[in-house]
């Protein structure tokens, strides 16, 4: 009798104890941010994937560890001119940077900001800049900055929402036109007044007339319901780029225990392909609601947006000159980064690699 109850008990203690080691699991604390509402594709796309699936991937492997995550969105903790130092400086731990408003910090991250009307393809665009990340002075921009680059922002096109319509190039001139850092270089080349504004402050930027219209990705203007101030929509297509970027700060990520960011990592990485299946969907579905709601949607003649890309300055050679008075290899990169858009499918009209 004694020895059937030691046996009981000591079947008690086995199968209760695993149950008990796997109940005591360690927080760690992490802060993801953004200077825009989650409403916008690019901040939603990190919610969906690192914030939403990370626990759900540690359980999954059997790790102690659990992440409590102190989301802060739409400017909580910093605007959009200050996102790449809210990272550098801790401010948050894994965040959204718009990399177009650092163009004297990461020229090399706005290099598609220099070549409008190369790419309509988000996909390509995500495709060209990872092969473009491999180089040693694409990651030194991150490193500098004590950042570490996951997986890059992308867009649909850049199109034109304006409070007139815009049938040529010349109803463009000398209008006000908002728009995000390296896209003013597009307004000026048409003899339009560029006025830098982030997605937050546009509407109302041009309910109050500091613009007549705006330069941007219908992605990041239907949310914002700008069609309600600037209702003329022109498809100009001057191109999909890559504008930002998720990140995390150095310091923070290495700190992490290494079966955490054995997680976190491929989270992160699914980043892009996130971003671009909210933009697809939303754009087609979100244009067919504002046209339901008085937006006059139109396409800019293809003749007019020949006009366009000849019209501009050679941006690419500009840049180029620019980059390499710091040291950079810019012409060789240009030249590498035109090759690989061309390579993944891309139809440019303008060849802006020739002529450097």
């Amino acid at each position: 009798m004694k020895v059937g109850a030691y046996a009981l008990a000591a079947a008690i203690l086995l199968s209760v104890a695993p149950a008990s080691a796997q109940e005591k699991t360690e927080t760690i604390r992490l802060t993801i941010a953004s200077s825009h509402p989650p409403v916008i594709p690019w901040v939603l796309a990190m919610k969906n994937t690192v914030v939403e699936k990370s626990n759900k991937a540690l359980e999954a492997k059997g790790s102690k560890y659990r992440i409590e995550w102190n989301e802060a969105y739409g400017g909580v903790l910093y605007n959009f001119e200050n996102t790449i130092e809210a990272i550098e400086q801790g401010i948050t731990d894994f965040g959204w940077v718009g990399t177009l408003w650092e163009p004297a910090k990461m020229p090399l991250q706005n290099i598609m900001f220099a070549t409008p009307f190369v790419n309509d393809d988000p996909t390509i665009s995500v495709k060209v800049m990872d092969e473009m990340m491999k180089k040693p002075e694409f990651q030194k921009e991150w490193s500098s900055q004590n950042a570490i680059y996951f997986s890059a922002t992308t867009s649909d096109s850049y199109q034109l929402f304006t409070k007139f319509p815009v049938k040529t190039l010349e109803d463009l001139k000398g209008r006000k036109i908002l728009a995000a850092g390296a896209v003013g270089t597009w307004v000026e080349a048409l003899g339009g007044t560029f006025v830098n504004s982030g997605i937050p402050a546009m509407y109302n930027g041009v309910q109050t007339g500091v613009g007549e219209g705006v330069a941007l990705i219908p992605s990041g203007a239907i949310p914002i319901k700008l069609h309600e101030v600037a209702p003329y929509v022109t498809y100009v297509d001057l191109g999909s780029v890559t504008f930002g970027a998720f990140a995390v700060n150095k310091k923070r990520w290495e700190s992490l225990p290494k079966e955490v960011q054995d997680v976190l990592r491929p989270l992160a990485m699914e980043y892009a392909a996130e971003n671009i299946k909210i933009v697809k969907a939303r754009e087609t579905a979100g244009l067919e609601r504002i046209k339901n709601e008085g937006a006059k949607i139109s396409t800019l003649p293809p003749e007019e947006r020949k006009r366009w890309a000849a019209a501009m300055p050679n941006l690419a050679k500009k840049w180029v000159e620019e980059n390499e008075k710091k040291g950079l290899p810019a012409r060789q990169i240009m030249i590498d980064y035109m090759t690989a858009m061309r390579a993944a499918g891309a139809k440019p009209a303008r060849d802006w690699d020739k002529g450097l």
